[in-house]
């Protein structure tokens, strides 16, 4: 009998029709040869596809996503500006690894520093960026790591602003945290005019900047973002890319070279671009009808909905998504500009996916004893005809 059990089972193995729950549950539909990778949606912050996100791995140049977020920031908020020229220091002119041969005292302005850092990958020009905006390269290191932790980058801790290993043990970040910088960086619309760049160059043509990202010139749709090298973090990339409306961040760490790196990058955008769409939930606006307000001014008030932002779901689950909409059923005056007056809830399969505050679009005042005497004597010199 046990026999014939262990048969029956072996016979079921083979043809797929029972299968070990664990081998279910770990197979990843797309094929990526790193030690840790991660599909995200850019606008969302949404993890699509992962493995081993949060391992600690040393990140290479990919590092240098954080002080060009830095960067960008200085930039928008009108601390740093495009045409300053910065002055290259000595420690910054001795970086090796990628560079553009800075010389101590050299002068660039950031628009061409920012050209050398991101498409080149340039650890010269990162690091006199890094050194303008926090004065050393030991205060962009805090600045990189405090700037980390709100970003809620848990597994991070940064060493330098260049991704150079050579010396440390410490700096190290995972596919996850690279994940969530991109997509923070992503948000400056900026710095596509320097991630998307395949070919440029400086000093009046003599020094030329090719991108490290090859999916700039081969893959349709790209932004960016960062490429890393070295021999302890192996081939890694931060891949980012738009199509239809659904923009990507697909990061791989530790491939074996350079190929499984990209191709990994692309195996992990082309199954998200093929499996998700990008949507904006739709409501039924008569079901915000108005809310009692007692002893207000006003007697009732339609509550009002903010943007509703667009989320990402599987290809074909765009029509499941429910709105329910729940409103208070009569509210006391005072109200207040902007207060919360009920909530439209978006769900899917039973889940909730998003929610949404309905407010007050404006203020409505207590009534005060004398308009309450005065519409009550309005009202009783109102006759009824005959």
């Amino acid at each position: 009998m046990k026999k014939t059990v262990c048969f029956l089972m072996t016979f079921l193995l083979c043809i797929g029709l029972v299968c070990p729950l664990a081998f279910a549950e770990n197979e990843s539909p797309v094929t990526v040869k790193a030690k840790a990778y991660v599909l995200m949606d850019a606008s969302t912050g949404e993890v699509l596809l992962k493995h081993n996100e949060h391992e600690k791995l040393y990140p290479a140049s990919v590092t240098k996503i954080m002080p060009l977020l830095l960067v960008m920031e200085a930039i928008d908020s009108g601390k740093l500006d495009l045409n300053e020229k910065v002055t290259a220091s000595p420690e910054a002119a001795a970086k090796g690894g990628s560079q553009i041969w800075l010389k101590d005292g050299e002068t660039m302005t950031v628009h061409e520093l920012l050209k050398a850092a991101v498409i080149s990958s340039a650890n010269d020009a990162c690091t006199a960026l890094g050194e303008r905006i926090a004065g050393s390269e030991e205060g962009i290191v805090k600045r990189m790591n405090d700037r980390a932790k709100e970003l809620g980058m848990n597994d991070t801790h940064f060493v330098n602003c260049t991704g150079l290993d050579d010396d440390t043990k410490d700096h190290l970040t995972s596919a996850y945290d690279i994940a969530l910088m991109s997509k923070e960086l992503l948000s400056h619309e900026r710095i596509r005019e320097y991630s998307t760049v395949w070919m440029d160059s400086l000093r009046n043509g003599a020094t030329q900047l090719v991108n490290t990202n090859k999916l700039v010139r081969f893959y349709k749709g790209t932004t960016g973002l960062k490429t890393g090298t070295t021999s302890k973090a192996g081939h890694c990339v931060s891949a980012s890319a738009e199509r239809n409306g659904l923009h990507l961040i697909a990061v791989v760490m530790g491939s074996d070279n350079s190929k499984d790196r990209f191709e990994g990058a692309k195996a992990l955008l082309n199954y998200g671009f093929a499996n998700f769409k990008t949507v904006t939930p739709e409501y039924d606006k008569a079901l915000i009808t108005p809310v009692k307000i007692i002893k207000g001014y006003t007697g009732s008030i339609v509550p009002e909905v903010g943007t509703i932002a667009p989320i990402t779901v599987k290809s074909g689950d765009e029509s499941k998504i429910e709105a329910q909409v729940g409103l208070s059923t009569d509210v006391e005056a005072p109200v207040e500009n902007g207060q919360k007056l009920g909530s439209i809830t978006f769900k899917l399969n039973g889940k909730t996916i998003a929610e949404y505050p309905l407010t007050a679009g404006e203020e409505v005042k207590k009534l005060n004893l004398l308009e309450v005497m005065r519409r009550l004597l309005a009202s009783l010199s109102v006759r009824p005809e005959n």
